[in-house]
């Protein structure tokens, strides 16, 4: 078989993946604080492995296909705080590859476990900084390809139609009483979902406009704010990740456009993981930690029509479940050990979702 018929195969095997899929639910989610605004929850976590990174390795697959970087035997070699890795370890067996994900040690036992259960090899780093770099050593010494979902996730995703996730928000909205939703919510990881939705909401001429909710431990609201003021500086840097796994990085990444997002906030993990346990105990099931920090921006998001005097529609996205962080998120004793506080944070939350206002630096129009 050529490589051109290899190819060929490889992407029929992905396309007929996808059409063996449906799309994922949008789960409304009351706010009883903030009457004549709905709220609602594109559960990602319905996918085949689990999380909004699904959607991802598909297209990073599809794209470095596409471009000739894969070939038969390939080893894909990919930088994750674990999620990203267990969508590209189903890709890559699906297209009989080896898959190495290069990991933080800190990722949660549950995650290691479902990259190896997908047939992928894990490789820990100490530092969540040196990702980048050992993933491309080891690409080297397995002649192998880094997918480097940080640098192509922004352009590996058609933003335009191919049923990205912003086109499946709006189709799944359509017969909702308030169908434009005022905002869009997530956290930026890669910084490809918030890309995809800005440029799409753009094209579309839609009203709707983009939060990126940032976790404690991360660079991008600190960008952002310096990108708006003409300051942008790509060299900021933090000695480590976010604690909140899946959102948030310590370097700014190529794949985060900040023209692309109306506004941003920045949450401090104490309520991350309180609104995440909200959620959880809503909804009947756990939800992971980036969730709630989803949940925080939608909370102030919703203050702001309030304070506006404005009603309709707020979307945001569930990354994936809570059982992937069984040792921590959903443990006492890892709160103990990171000095998080609960209760306080617990109250706050419940405050806000009864329309208290919650307290949060932001940049942006709000």
């Amino acid at each position: 078989m050529s490589q051109r018929e290899w190819v060929a195969a490889a992407i029929r095997k992905i396309e007929a993946d996808f059409n063996r899929s449906a799309d994922t639910h949008l789960i409304p989610m009351p706010l009883p604080g903030y009457p004549g605004i709905d709220v609602y929850l594109k559960d990602e976590s319905s996918h085949p492995t689990g999380s909004l990174k699904h959607r991802l390795a598909r297209s990073l697959f599809l794209y470095a296909l596409a471009n000739g970087w894969l070939h038969e035997g390939s080893t894909v070699v990919e930088a994750s705080s674990g999620s990203t890795a267990v969508s590209e370890a189903y890709f890559a067996r699906l297209l009989g590859l080896p898959f190495i994900a290069v990991i933080p040690a800190s990722t949660s036992p549950e995650k290691i476990a479902a990259i190896e259960f997908q047939g992928g090899r894990c490789h820990l780093v100490e530092s969540a900084c040196s990702l980048n770099a050992e993933s491309e050593r080891v690409a080297r010494e397995t002649g192998g390809h880094f997918m480097d979902q940080f640098t192509y996730a922004e352009r590996a995703t058609d933003w335009r139609a191919n049923n990205n996730i912003a086109e499946a928000i709006f189709k799944q909205m359509a017969q909702e009483p308030h169908p434009v939703p005022a905002w869009i919510v997530c956290g930026p990881g890669t910084g490809g979902t918030s890309a995809t939705l800005g440029r799409y909401v753009r094209y579309r001429r839609h009203a709707t406009r983009v939060l990126c909710a940032d976790p404690e431990d991360s660079v991008f609201f600190d960008y952002y704010r310096g990108a708006r003021e003409g300051r942008g500086d790509p060299g900021l840097s933090l000695p480590r990740g976010s604690r909140i796994e899946g959102i948030g990085r310590p370097r700014v990444e190529a794949s985060f456009i900040p023209s692309c997002v109306d506004a941003m906030v920045k949450v401090p993990d104490a309520l991350s993981l309180a609104a995440m346990r909200h959620v959880s105990a809503v909804l009947g099931r756990r939800v992971g930690g980036s969730t709630g920090t989803n949940f925080v921006g939608v909370l102030r998001a919703a203050q702001a029509m309030h304070e506006a005097g404005q009603g309709g529609s707020i979307v945001t996205i569930l990354c994936d479940s809570g059982d992937r962080y069984a040792h921590s998120y959903y443990n006492p004793d890892w709160y103990r050990r990171h000095g998080i506080e609960v209760e306080q944070a617990d109250r706050a939350i419940a405050a806000a979702v009864a329309g208290e206002p919650l307290p949060l630096e932001a940049c942006g129009e709000l």
